[in-house]
């Protein structure tokens, strides 16, 4: 009997903790994939590890499991859905996404080798450490205009602006300072190369929704990954009752006119606008969810003539998002330029579109079509856009569905 209960407890041994030498291919292979996945074999030409501890302690899990067979090779699906925790709260829904899609970042990639020469495999942080622009880059303490990217918010840099994303810079172990003297060469080329290819993260980090500006919680990046909170897409509502549409319209006026004029006078601005630009959350607020189109002028320092951020030849950061062509000139960046947009490309569908307007008042259908023309003076569609502001206040609801306004809207018309 003693023989059969100790064949028994050796069994479930077994087959709880496995045999005294188990093979890790399994293991090996799944922990391969992950670092491939998550881009972190192409570092330092990625956008940082602050968040990869949450990738590996499956504190970040997605909603779909991941295979190598269904995703690798799908060159479309730059984001998934996902959900974060932490030891604060419990488990909240968030995106994962790559600053570009697997194509595109494979074509950069064989950019970066066949600018050196190498075919299309090589070191591409080799390849990126060795051009002169990393290397004046290195030797550098700061971030100064004259680096001339042509990201959107690199367009019309102040040395103010540039400080910012230096002193906002959370892939570091000590931020706060607008000097590079903590940054290692890895932190130089991880910022360089974000700048290089799509600003978002950056954008997040410096103007916080902590802080009151309309962008989705920030979480930190892995490798080519990074994780933002998530949101319901605005155009899921352009079907939605009128009322909710004009809250939404209102909601979404209202945080054009506040990125052009506020506290720090820094003026953000649309040059276009994605169809996923925006987004809700549950209490139906709304967000920019991608910002990684949107300038910025300093109010306060100006920018420096255009003929100075030209740089004398394009080198290969100066297309690493895929185009090598640089946004206009500042000065012909107009007044009204993020309202003409909005306007055209999203309240018109939002507010007018499928026969929609028989709900919407004569006078607000009127204003949109000033909001949009761009033919108007910048004040005459300015002035447009508070009229039509106006108008859709009066639709708003007052109830609990809009938990971002409620119970405020009982007792102030503020809200």
């Amino acid at each position: 009997m003693a023989g059969i209960w100790s064949g028994v407890w050796i069994l479930c041994f077994i087959l709880v903790f496995g045999t005294a030498d188990p093979s890790p291919a399994p293991q090996d292979k799944s922990h391969d994939f992950r670092k491939i996945f998550l881009g972190l074999d192409k570092c330092n030409a990625c956008i940082g590890t602050s968040i990869c501890k949450k990738f590996f302690k499956d504190e970040i899990r997605f909603e779909r499991r991941l295979t190598a067979q269904s995703n690798l090779s799908s060159a479309d699906v730059r984001s998934y859905e996902g959900n974060y925790t932490d030891s604060t709260a419990g488990w909240r829904p968030v995106v994962v996404s790559r600053l570009m899609s697997p194509h595109l970042h494979q074509l950069s990639d064989n950019s970066i080798c066949t600018s050196a020469g190498k075919g299309k495999s090589c070191s591409i942080e080799g390849v990126l450490r060795a051009t002169s622009r990393f290397q004046t880059w290195v030797h550098s303490n700061l971030l100064l205009p004259s680096m001339g990217l042509v990201t959107p918010m690199l367009r019309c840099p102040s040395q103010r602006l540039l400080d910012r994303i230096v002193r906002r810079y959370f892939e570091v172990t000590d931020v706060g300072s607008v000097q590079m003297k903590h940054f290692n060469e890895k932190d130089k080329l991880r910022l360089l190369y974000t700048l290089a290819v799509n600003q978002q993260p950056l954008i997040l980090q410096m103007f916080p929704g902590t802080e009151g500006w309309p962008f989705l919680r920030y979480h930190g990046s892995c490798g080519r990954l990074m994780v933002w909170a998530a949101s319901r897409a605005l155009r899921t509502l352009f079907s939605s009752p009128l009322e909710r549409r004009a809250d939404l319209a209102y909601q979404l006026l209202h945080i054009t006119q506040s990125l052009s004029a506020n506290s720090l006078r820094f003026r953000l601005f649309y040059t276009r606008i994605p169809e996923d630009m925006f987004g809700i959350l549950e209490d139906n607020k709304v967000f920019i969810v991608d910002t990684s189109t949107i300038g910025i002028i300093d109010l306060q320092e100006g920018h420096p003539p255009d003929k100075d951020l030209l740089p004398e030849e394009l080198d290969v950061f100066s297309c690493l998002s895929g185009s090598c062509v640089r946004p206009p000139p500042c000065e012909t960046v107009r007044e009204a330029q993020s309202f003409i947009l909005l306007c055209k490309y999203i309240l018109n569908n939002l507010l007018t579109s499928n026969d929609k307007q028989s709900g919407l008042p004569r006078a607000a259908v009127d204003e949109l079509l000033v909001c949009a023309d761009p033919s108007q003076l910048d004040q005459t569609i300015i002035k447009s856009v508070q009229s039509l502001k106006n108008i859709l206040k009066t639709l708003r609801p007052c109830s609990p569905q809009y938990a971002y306004r409620y119970p405020e809207c009982l007792y102030s018309d503020k809200f």
